[in-house]
Parts: C-alpha cells; structure tokens; sequence
C-alpha cells in the first residue's frame, strides 16, 4: 500500500527518523522530510546517504508554523509520522524550556497544521514510553495507566499525548476527517545513533577509542529494543489508521525477555565488541534523576494490530554492533542499512 503514497515525516534527520525514512523509500513511499540539520557529527542521515530517500527535505523548526504549513501543504501527504523531539533525559533538565517548546508546542503546530491539509487520512505522534506515571512497578504499563513524567523530557510527551488527544476529540471525530494515533516505544538501540547521554553510542565510542565506559544507573531496567521494532509498529499502525480504525495510543515494546538492566546491556556490547571492551560500575554518584523499573506492555499491538516483536535482545545487539563495525570499515552505509531493514523482513 505504499508504493507512490506521499509521507510527510518530521524528523527525518534524526536517528529514527533517518531510518523510518531508509525504510518507507524502500517500500516505494514519497518522503517529504522536515527537520532541524543533523545535531551530531557523524550523524546516519549523512552516513547512510537518507538525502537520496528524500522527495523533499525541509529544514527548518517545529515552532517557525508558516514553514511547517508551508512545508506539510506543498507535500499534500497521505500520512503523517511525527518525530521531530528532543529526545533526551538529560538535555531536558539543561533546557526545560526548550523542551516543552518543541516536545508540546511543536506537536500542537503540527496537528494544527494537519487541519487545513485535506489531503492527510492518518496522522502517527511518536512520544515514548515514559509518558507514563512511573511508580516504579514490577508490572508493564498498559495504554490505560496514567500518565506523567518527574522530568522535563517525560513530562512534555506526556503532555504532547495529551495535547494530541484533545485534538483527537475536538477536531478529528467527525467521518472522512484524518485518523490520529500515538506511538509510545521503549529504548532503541540500533546503527548509526550517535546521540549524547545515551547507553549503546557510549559504549561503542568508549570501545572503538579503547576506554572503559563508565554506568550512571546500571541497575535501571529498560524494554531495550532495535529501532527497526517501534518502526514496524508506526508502520502497521499507519496502515490501520488508514483503515479508519486504530486512533488512540498504542505501546511497541519488546517481549519482556528484552528487558534488562543497564549494566547486563553493556556487558553484553563489550562480549559482541571483544578487542578487550571494558565497562565500569561506579559506586554512589550524583545525578539527575531517572526511572529505575520501566517495561511496556504490548498484549494490546498484539491483539489488535497483529503486531509482534521480531528480533531478541541479543539479535539487536548484534546488529547494533555489526552496523557500527561496518561503518569503522569504510562500508557503505546506505546499502547496509537497507540490507538490515530486508534481514528484518521489512522489504517485501
């Protein structure tokens, strides 16, 4: 169903959205991009050449509307993945304000945007899976628990849910408008993420330059997945919308065997890294808080849409680290990571 559809995707020039981006051209998609340049040097949409996947890249800001209007006009989409964010933790505590500009704000631009635009049937708002109220539970969450967030980062998706929801109920209920859903995923892990304060890029850049890396919580259990998995669930979510069915919010996360803590994660890159990889658990220190028990539940997707978890930990790890040791060779990224997306069954 995607051959020649036109997809308008905010962030295109990010980690996700470089891959998304890889994977709707090679089902034959029209990708209209829109993005803030890349904010890493190397970044994936350099490396794996994303420009080439493009029928038009926009750069420019989630708060600049007449851009965005502009942008998401002239592409007349069928369908509208949104995951243009700041993504991290740690930033949201340096810059709150920034956060909630782009992480609230910036989703309310866009669906108001979606409104004038006829064209969108189906519209997919990325947030993430600390959206919800954290009380540190054994228990997966579930779409029905509540939502929240103790810092900056998870309290503006938390409010981007609800700011879509109330879009959702006040302008898009009525038969033929556009079909609206949230997509809440867990950890992604997979090639070419270079992003500050994150787990796996750590690793690999403390591995490749030869140095211990050293843990801020490695007790801290995620749902750790590849990022090929939460795409295969925006995708087939996508499709449902597109079938009038779907609009609300959905959680794509891994079978729970996935889960792990942060020290099991980089011990098992330092085994698949070999060459004498080390990692380093501190006692003690200070820092920013961060959710220590956090797992999804899924029984939903599954049910539902028939979405299900492809690739165990140990296989994302593997390609995590076989997609990077690539790039240290000189290989072609473009024609690697595609060759990934197919190994994942995602080319048909």
């Amino acid at each position: 169903m995607w051959q020649d559809t036109p997809v308008f995707l905010t962030g295109h020039t990010g980690f996700k959205g470089g891959w998304l981006a890889l994977w709707l051209h090679a089902l034959g998609a029209k990708v209209h991009g829109y993005a803030l340049d890349p904010n890493t040097t190397p970044n994936l949409f350099d490396v794996a050449r994303v420009a080439e996947a493009l029928a038009s890249d926009t750069r420019a800001d989630l708060a600049d509307r007449a851009a965005l209007q502009a942008a998401l006009s002239a592409a007349q989409p069928t369908v509208v993945f949104h995951l243009a964010a700041q993504p991290l933790v740690r930033a949201s505590y340096a810059d709150p304000l920034g956060t909630f500009a782009t992480n609230v704000m910036g989703t309310a631009h866009l669906l108001e945007a979606v409104r004038s635009v006829p064209s969108v049937r189906a519209v997919v708002v990325v947030t993430t899976d600390k959206v919800y109220d954290n009380r540190e539970w054994v228990y997966p969450y579930r779409e029905s628990d509540a939502l929240g967030g103790h810092d900056p980062y998870s309290a503006s998706k938390g409010a981007a849910e609800i700011v879509t929801a109330s879009y959702r109920a006040s302008f898009f209920h009525a038969p033929g408008s556009a079909q609206i859903a949230t997509a809440r995923a867990g950890n992604v892990i997979g090639g070419g993420d270079w992003a500050a304060d994150r787990l796996v890029p750590d690793c690999l850049k403390a591995f490749a330059d030869q140095q211990p890396v050293p843990l801020r919580f490695p007790g801290a259990v995620r749902p750790w997945q590849h990022v090929l998995e939460p795409l295969s669930g925006y995708l087939r979510l996508a499709e449902a919308l597109l079938e009038g069915q779907a609009a609300s919010g959905w959680n794509f996360g891994p079978d729970a065997r996935s889960d792990a803590t942060v020290g099991q994660v980089a011990q098992r890159l330092a085994v698949l890294w070999g060459q004498g990889a080390r990692v380093d658990i501190p006692e003690g220190g200070n820092h920013p808080h961060e959710a220590g028990q956090l797992r999804l539940d899924i029984t939903r997707a599954r049910a539902e849409l028939g979405w299900q978890p492809r690739w165990s930990l140990d296989d994302a790890l593997a390609h995590t680290v076989a997609w990077h040791l690539a790039w240290l060779a000189g290989d072609d990224m473009a024609v690697a990571s595609r060759a990934q997306i197919a190994v994942f069954g995602g080319i048909q």
